[in-house]
């Protein structure tokens, strides 16, 4: 096993910026070593690694986290927000801060951009993380059955209104409302503390935030990880909480499967966690991580 200390009195994340495109990118970074890139999920930010970071550093990695475009502290301009815009993002980012061979670490749609690195771009890659990764930025119509598929198209549409979506908004985005939402997603309800409620909703204050949350609800869905997964040349470790209602363990079978026959992909459930298991049970998937980092003999000089 490989000695990982606990993510207790957690060093402070260093705010960084970087320009990409005339906005302001807000990224950190901790540690020496090869690099680490971890990329949040939707509506977080790059404190939602705050417990991992620290961990990945002192195990002797850079470990490098970045707010997309749209989120946390990064610029939220008035755009068409896809999968393919964050894609360009990273791509951009890698070559001007990275320059070198990195492994790519995602949560949820982070997860998805993760693997889309690694299948789209193997030149950048040296493994990869998923962590309950999304199947899409958003649902594809053939997943929804009828009604649920006209309920979405005409909730989309109310989203896109100036007046309904401003009036949802301001709704969904309340500190009571953020706190519920992650009684959903996360089993242990310790882990939902102020800070991280805070951490939520101070994004969502931002000029164009709203703008933003209506582009993402209504942008394409992004590639099939299934198509995906036939690109990826690197090892991969796929962690998977098995308490989460958003992306159901039961949809991990493809990496279950994939695990059963390469050897270069390793997948395991984490007991009693919901969508962002690296929050909620840090110790464990820091466990996983460090431990796959050390088997492959990944970014670590």
């Amino acid at each position: 096993m490989v000695a990982t200390a606990k993510p207790t009195d957690i060093p402070l994340l260093t705010p960084l910026d970087w320009q990409w495109q005339g906005h302001n990118i807000r990224y950190t970074e901790m540690g020496e070593g090869k690099p680490l890139l971890l990329i949040h999920g939707f509506g977080a930010s790059v404190g939602h690694w705050r417990k991992n970071i620290p961990i990945l550093a002192a195990a002797g990695y850079r470990a490098i986290a970045i707010d997309l475009l749209g989120f946390g502290a990064s610029a939220k301009p008035n755009l068409d927000y896809s999968l393919e815009l964050w894609q360009q993002q990273l791509f951009d980012f890698w070559q001007e801060k990275i320059q070198a061979p990195t492994v790519f670490i995602g949560n949820s749609i982070g997860g998805l951009l993760s693997l889309m690195m690694l299948g789209n771009h193997p030149e950048l890659a040296r493994g990869g993380v998923l962590i309950n990764c999304a199947g899409g930025l958003n649902h594809r119509p053939e997943e929804l059955n009828f009604p649920l598929r006209t309920i979405m198209g005409i909730f989309t549409k109310i989203v896109g209104s100036p007046l309904m979506g401003s009036f949802l908004f301001n709704r969904i985005r309340q500190k009571h409302r953020i706190r519920r939402t992650l009684t959903q997603v996360y089993r242990d309800r310790t882990a939902i503390t102020e800070e991280l409620v805070e951490m939520l909703y101070r994004p969502s204050c931002d000029r164009g935030a709203r703008e933003v949350f209506a582009s993402v609800l209504t942008a394409p869905p992004g590639p099939k990880p299934e198509d995906l997964l036939l690109r990826v040349q690197c090892p991969l470790l796929v962690l998977w909480g098995d308490a989460d209602p958003w992306t159901p363990i039961a949809g991990a079978k493809i990496y279950q499967d994939l695990a059963q026959t390469n050897p270069d992909v390793e997948f395991y459930p984490i007991t009693a966690a919901g969508h962002c298991p690296h929050d909620e049970n840090p110790d464990r998937v820091n466990q996983f991580m460090l431990e796959f980092l050390a088997k492959e003999n990944l970014a670590r000089e």
